[in-house]
């Protein structure tokens, strides 16, 4: 299964990625088993978020940049408004990373 590795640009792939350069550079881990702890990280999130994830959550704002480069979109909003079933909030600025699925299973 092929993924993305946008995942790692989160708080928790940060974290991930921050503490096995530590145990690389103290020694703990080789450099080969830290790739493969990343790429094991980028298909846990991948199968994660497609099968536990079942919230809808819609989107205004105001669109103030958007490409589309490599069949990946970018949008970047301002004063996002994100609405679920539950809570509503507000954001300042967001920036949305969106990757075609069909890609995964090529």
């Amino acid at each position: 299964m092929a993924t993305f590795e946008l995942y790692r640009r989160s708080t928790i792939g940060m974290c991930l990625t921050e503490t096995l350069d530590e145990m690389v550079s103290s020694g703990i881990l080789s450099p080969e088993l830290a790739i493969q702890v990343l790429v094991q990280f980028d298909k846990s999130m991948t199968e994660a978020l497609e099968s536990q994830v079942k919230s809808k959550v819609s989107i205004k704002g105001h669109l103030h940049t958007y490409r589309f480069c490599d069949n990946v979109w970018t949008f970047i909003l301002q004063d996002a408004v994100f609405k679920s079933e539950e809570c509503q909030e507000t954001v300042g600025r967001v920036k949305i990373v969106a990757c075609d699925s069909k890609l995964l299973s090529q």
